[in-house]
């Protein structure tokens, strides 16, 4: 079982997210970019690899305006060395990484336009992780999307389109069960039209549901996983932001409550993504209780790099994260 945060370490002082303005757009601002991305990337991945932290979900702007039409510069073969470096290093120390492209990518959308840029993302991201070398089992998580008033239509025409993906982007599309319109077992039936693993949200499923027990759900999400071609089931975990709206994360991990979670695996492997505000601190907490209860390796015997490094006077500063908008 491996334990994982999103996309920020709120600790270190880089970020993999250096962008700029589209109107700013020129191919030497794209390298500065990316390469510092690289370099981020990658000391965050080694950090978590001293600290025990094996899942990671990657920030989906490692590449600026990486699927806009106005980035026609050569990135996968400028760069083909740094993310097969990349990848070599996360098979060697057993890492699991994902993306899971922005609200945007809506593959039912009812617009010919939305769709084709939502493909268009998903060749991108998963264009990563195939120069990284990375197999079927690291991931490409999404919604099913809108609703648009019928629901069995929506769920048909995300099947329709999931049929045409690129085989390398079909691979690695996984499926989560969201908190307001596509529960657990709109995903099921999804994957009986068309094979796509249920990547399990507790939190979700909380707000969620048709009355399955945890445990039950658990283990109908899990037994969506081919357990070679996808291997081990991933899922988010989080809990409700005590005082705020109902859905709203939490900003720490509740300890009680994630032991509480934890009974209802019995037995069942899982890779859990903490999808909750301060990150890796959580995360830290979680593997501690993991390696307590006997789910987890020991704390690695290796040196910790360093969170903050002296300042490189050609870096970009670090990237601010703009507020999510509200879910439509």
């Amino acid at each position: 079982m491996k334990i994982g945060y999103p996309c920020v370490n709120e600790a270190m002082d880089c970020s993999a997210a250096n962008t700029f303005r589209l109107a700013s757009y020129s191919e030497e601002r794209l390298i500065a970019a990316v390469s510092a991305n690289l370099v981020c990337l990658r000391r965050m991945l080694e950090w978590n690899v001293a600290q025990g932290l094996l899942f990671f979900r990657m920030g989906s702007g490692i590449v600026p305006f990486g699927s806009h039409e106005i980035n026609t510069f050569p990135w996968q073969t400028h760069f083909a060395a740094e993310f097969r470096a990349i990848g070599d290093y996360i098979k060697a120390n057993d890492l699991r990484v994902s993306f899971h492209p922005d609200q945007f990518v809506v593959l039912n959308s009812p617009s010919p336009d939305i769709v084709q840029r939502s493909i268009q993302e998903l060749v991108y991201q998963g264009s990563m992780l195939d120069l990284m070398g990375l197999d079927g089992t690291a991931k490409l998580q999404i919604h099913v999307g809108g609703l648009y008033g019928e629901r069995e239509l929506a769920i048909s025409r995300f099947a329709a389109v999931h049929a045409t993906l690129p085989e390398a982007v079909k691979a690695r599309v996984v499926v989560e069960n969201d908190d307001r319109l596509f529960p657990l077992r709109d995903c099921l039936h999804l994957h009986e039209l068309t094979g796509v693993p249920i990547l399990f949200d507790n939190f979700h499923h909380e707000c969620l549901n048709h009355g399955e027990p945890m445990d039950e759900a658990l283990r109908l999400a899990a037994g969506t996983w081919h357990p070679t071609r996808d291997g081990v089931p991933m899922m988010d975990y989080s809990s409700q932001a005590l005082g705020e709206r109902k859905g709203k994360h939490t900003d720490d991990l509740v300890d009680d409550l994630f032991r509480d979670f934890l009974t209802n695996l019995r037995g069942l492997d899982m890779d859990l993504m903490l999808e909750i505000k301060n990150k890796e601190a959580s995360a830290l907490r979680a593997v501690a209780i993991l390696r307590e209860l006997g789910l987890s390796a020991p704390a690695p015997n290796v040196p910790s790099p360093p969170l903050t490094l002296p300042p490189d006077p050609n870096a970009p500063a670090k990237a601010k994260r703009a507020k999510k908008p509200a879910a439509s």
